[in-house]
């Protein structure tokens, strides 16, 4: 954990996790899990001068991971056509559409809630939500809640974890280790047939 004291000792955590949150729905490979988990477990033991405050950093997490969905989505809402022939090709995306379009319909978004858990999940749901033209209204309030509870989801742990077994990276690979766990979980009820085609 000394590798990112000084870096968690400073305000310049917020803007860190805010860009790595934001850009992740573009670069699904930045870890921005993991850098949520990592300053939410050192800040609970820590002992510097200046300790992040879990609550904003729950906030700035999750307000990035909103404006990362809404930046994805106008961007494919706008595409034009080569972006729509490209998305087309992708089996997963053009998946992604049908079930969020029914869900949506439904009233329902619980599948964007689940996506931001996968790996990649947010951007495929962000990406075909805009290409299918969804109406922003049914598509953020969901995008919002999926942001608020999977940064609240992240803090925890590592907070959590950090109370337990202290700021070590023991605690932030048990808790980056359930974090991966849950998605795991969540890619695996995305992939999961409809129940009207598994027929």
């Amino acid at each position: 954990m000394e590798s990112v004291g000084s870096l968690v000792g400073s305000p310049w955590i917020y803007a860190v996790v805010a860009l790595s949150v934001l850009l992740d729905v573009f670069l699904p490979v930045l870890p921005s899990g993991v850098l949520v988990i990592t300053a939410a477990t050192a800040a609970a033991a820590s002992t510097a001068a200046y300790v992040p405050d879990i609550l904003v950093l729950t906030l700035c997490a999750a307000t990035a991971s909103v404006l990362g969905d809404l930046v994805a989505y106008r961007l494919a809402w706008r595409g034009g056509p080569r972006l729509d022939r490209a998305l087309a090709r992708s089996r997963r995306l053009r998946g992604a559409q049908e079930r969020l379009g029914a869900a949506l319909a439904r009233g329902g978004g619980g599948l964007v809630v689940l996506a931001r858990f996968a790996p990649a999940g947010r951007s495929v749901v962000s990406l075909g939500a805009g290409a299918a033209r969804h109406r922003a209204r049914d598509f953020l309030p969901w995008s919002a809640l999926a942001g608020l509870t999977w940064a609240g989801y992240s803090v925890a742990l590592g907070y959590f974890g950090g109370q337990w077994l202290g700021a070590t990276w023991l605690a932030a690979a048990v808790s980056v280790g359930v974090l991966l766990a849950a998605g795991a979980g969540a890619g695996y009820l995305m992939r999961k047939p409809h129940p009207a085609k598994a027929g």
